[in-house]
């Protein structure tokens, strides 16, 4: 690897590779805080296990939600859908002011805080449909897509050389964290104690959020810590397990130059298709389980495996994409959520349960691993300059996905049945599995 090195007084080194990425070798993260990196990482993995509920944690509500302000379920479910359009579209926004030096992530993740506890507030307090949309849809999605920019982004500027693992860990904790209140909901949540639950819901988020969020900090711009010595790490694949099966973008990518590759478009495409079915799952589990007659234990064991394994499953992903490769452990983690799909139509439409808790955990594993692959793809695509940027706007299918695996299913499932729509789901995944195929990183033969 060609390098230049340039001398920076006091305690920074700066050294620059052939394929444009600049590295500023430190000072510590404990000079710069007085803290070390791991506050770095479990600030923003408790403020995303916090956030995480708002939408994990809603299908689990819907039941005790409709009945308490007489709302039919399929119009609470476009709740979720509303909410997520907000929550995925202000990433790229966030992510262009962040990269800028705009804001900070204290202001993203304080504003991001106050909004959250909007949500909750409202779905307790209010029994109209557009406070609610406002309240929860708007003001809390907005908030939940603050401070998942937010978490993020701090958690990669603060490990570069790990960036993929720890952004998969921080993201898992906006799915698993919500396991306590998925089962608390389903088991104990009635339309008279509804809001009680939803305001110690509210407090929660706003108090670990505002908390995590006044102690985080950026490092300088390319910061790297001064522990590990870049040009080693570039090149040795003991350091670098991953850059074999993932090697680094051949230069720096713009977004309109990703945009203009093909590329990227196709990576939006599959987000949008496995986003939707990933979202029709975590939605529609509680209510479907209640049409084919389970009780409430072993409902909320079936939410919460299938909302753990979410998150989970993207830590896991990462590590067999160091040695496999990003796209083949995409289209493997595709394939599975499609697996997933056909055994819960199976499910539907046999009755067979063990098969039910099968297609939970097939969907639960193939319904999030997806996430923290598109985020490293990104990086290893297009390089680092830019990423949160393009990444931001990979993401924002989300908002399209969510419109048609929360909004457009609740409309679709008492029209065609269950059944039906998962078989459409299936084909949905399967469809995207074979299109991932067509992956291939922009200027390399």
């Amino acid at each position: 690897m060609s390098v230049t090195t340039e001398s920076v007084p006091g305690l920074v080194r700066e050294v620059y590779d052939c394929c444009g990425r600049r590295y500023r070798v430190g000072p510590s993260a404990r000079r710069l805080t007085g803290h070390s990196r791991a506050w770095m990482l479990w600030l923003p993995w408790a403020a995303m296990a916090a956030v995480g509920v708002l939408q994990y944690g809603f299908g689990a509500a819907v039941p005790a939600l409709s009945a308490a302000h007489g709302w039919p379920p399929a119009q609470t479910f476009w709740l979720l859908a509303l909410w997520t359009v907000c929550q995925a579209g202000v990433g790229l926004p966030t992510a262009y002011l962040r990269e800028r030096g705009v804001v900070g992530p204290r202001t993203v993740m304080l504003l991001g805080a106050a909004l959250c506890l909007a949500g909750p507030v409202t779905l307790a307090n209010s029994n109209t449909m557009g406070a609610a949309v406002l309240g929860y849809s708007v003001l809390s999605g907005t908030g939940a897509g603050l401070v998942y920019a937010g978490a993020t982004s701090v958690a990669s500027k603060w490990h570069p050389e790990r960036s993929a693992s720890k952004v998969s860990f921080v993201t898992g904790a906006f799915a698993y964290g919500s396991v306590p209140f998925v089962i608390a909901y389903v088991i104990g949540m009635t339309p008279t104690n509804l809001p009680v639950f939803m305001g110690v819901t509210g407090l929660l988020i706003g108090l670990v959020v505002a908390f995590a969020g006044i102690l985080l900090r950026d490092p300088p711009a390319h910061w790297w810590p001064p522990h590990l010595d870049p040009q080693r790490w570039a090149l040795d694949n003991r350091l670098n397990p991953g850059r074999v099966a993932n090697p680094p973008a051949v230069r720096q990518f713009t977004p309109h130059e990703a945009i203009r590759t093909g590329v990227l478009p196709i990576m939006y495409v599959l987000l949008f298709f496995a986003g939707a079915v990933s979202l029709f799952n975590v939605t529609f589990f509680a209510t479907y389980a209640l049409w084919s007659g389970l009780t409430p234990w072993p409902i909320a064991v079936g939410a919460a495996l299938l909302v753990g394994l979410n998150g989970a499953g993207r830590a896991f992903a990462i590590r067999v994409s160091n040695r496999l490769g990003r796209r083949r452990t995409l289209s493997f983690v595709l394939s599975t959520l499609a697996l997933g799909q056909l055994c819960f139509a199976g499910a539907a439409s046999a009755g067979i349960r063990p098969l039910l808790f099968v297609a939970v955990a097939l969907a639960g594993i193939g319904g999030g691993a997806f996430y923290p692959l598109f985020a490293s793809l990104t990086r290893d695509y297009f390089g680092e300059r830019n990423t949160l940027e393009i990444h931001g706007v990979i993401y924002s299918a989300k908002a399209f996905a969510g419109i048609c695996g929360v909004g457009l299913a609740a409309v679709a499932v008492p029209a065609f049945g269950y059944p039906a729509v998962f078989l459409l789901a299936c084909v949905l995944a399967l469809g995207s599995a074979l299109l991932s195929r067509r992956l291939r990183r922009p200027g390399h033969h």
